[in-house]
């Protein structure tokens, strides 16, 4: 018997966006079938912004590529240091979700003055943004370059992308990607035009064990 039940769906034109409710009370995210996150287990986007935090004296400027379930955005926001975050969220309902609280917890986030949601594309927002505009940019669409969401974002983890993304950092800001895995090819692309690129394996539990994930950093 299934122990899930809906609480919202959409269809876009990047195909259907599901966010259920488990027995357990936790929400999850579904896109096309396939398992994105929950409201259980959020230790890798912790870990995503943890991580990008350290990276700079003063992340006063931060774009997260990817809202979500809203928990990289929550930790980003937990650095008071941090006195802007753009968030950009391709699927609209997700945003909406956020802000009408069919995500319960989606009102109080996005409550925080600092915080805009912007609806788009990332890889449109970053070509428009202005030069050095900011300290970083998190990258979180994906599960990496090589578990695309969306086949069409295969072109974000390519030179030319990631050259504007260098374009709209700060000198000294920097690039975090999550991936599910290391991509060597990331991180040549990222050392051709951001900088020298590192690789960073975290360990994160999910689904009753513990599994490898990789941040791919580059500074400009």
């Amino acid at each position: 018997m299934d122990s899930t039940a809906d609480v919202a769906r959409a269809t876009s034109p990047r195909g259907e966006v599901v966010l259920r409710r488990r027995e357990d009370g936790a929400h999850e995210l579904r896109v096309n079938g396939v398992f994105v996150m929950d409201t259980v287990e959020t230790t890798s986007e912790r870990l995503l912004a943890e991580a990008a935090l350290a990276q700079v004296e003063a992340p006063e400027r931060v774009l997260v590529g990817g809202l979500g379930l809203g928990f990289t955005a929550h930790a980003v926001l937990a650095d008071r240091r941090v006195a802007h975050l753009d968030v950009v969220e391709i699927e609209p309902a997700v945003a909406a979700w956020m802000r009408d609280g069919t995500i319960p917890h989606g009102p109080a986030l996005l409550a925080d003055a600092r915080l805009r949601v912007v609806e788009a594309d990332v890889a449109t927002v970053l070509e428009e943004a202005p030069d050095a505009s900011y300290d970083l940019v998190l990258l979180d669409v994906d599960n990496g370059p090589d578990n695309l969401v969306h086949g069409e974002n295969a072109a974000l983890y390519t030179a030319p992308a990631l050259g504007v993304v260098a374009r709209v950092l700060r000198p000294g800001g920097t690039v975090v990607v999550w991936s599910a895995a290391r991509s060597p090819a990331l991180t040549a692309a990222l050392t051709d035009v951001v900088g020298a690129a590192e690789e960073r394996e975290v360990e994160v539990p999910a689904h009753g064990r513990v599994g490898s994930y990789w941040l791919h950093l580059a500074r400009r």
